[in-house]
């Protein structure tokens, strides 16, 4: 997956900023049950918890000077607004029950292999 397109894709994600009240049929109605959607939306949470993480550690990674022994951390205006670009995105977890919603997962599941599409 790349970073830069993952960052895109996730601004331009319909998932809602904040936690809202779902729909549970139409969760399960993708999936078969709760458990399992859940478990979807979990792993999915994940992955996206995880590129996110590499692309702001790698972006911040620029930014970082190595001073030996001291453990103060330098901030600018740049690196504070890409930190504040991060902040302001819908966490993963709405992220990936969105594209359950929106059938964008891919579930592999036991010896089949099923497309939510």
């Amino acid at each position: 997956m790349n970073t830069p397109t993952f960052n895109l894709a996730c601004k331009k994600s319909k998932a809602p900023k904040t936690t809202i009240t779902r729909d549970m049929n139409e969760l399960t109605s993708k999936v078969g049950n709760v458990y399992e959607a859940v478990a979807i939306i979990s792993k999915r949470a994940n992955q996206i918890s995880s590129s996110l993480k590499k692309e702001l550690d790698a972006k911040l990674q620029d930014f970082s000077v190595d001073r030996g022994d001291i453990e103060e951390t330098f901030e600018n205006k740049e690196q504070i607004e890409i930190s504040r670009s991060y902040e302001i995105l819908p966490k993963p977890t709405l992220i990936a029950t969105q594209e359950l919603i929106d059938n964008q997962i891919v579930c592999n599941t036991g010896n089949r292999d099923e497309m939510l599409r």
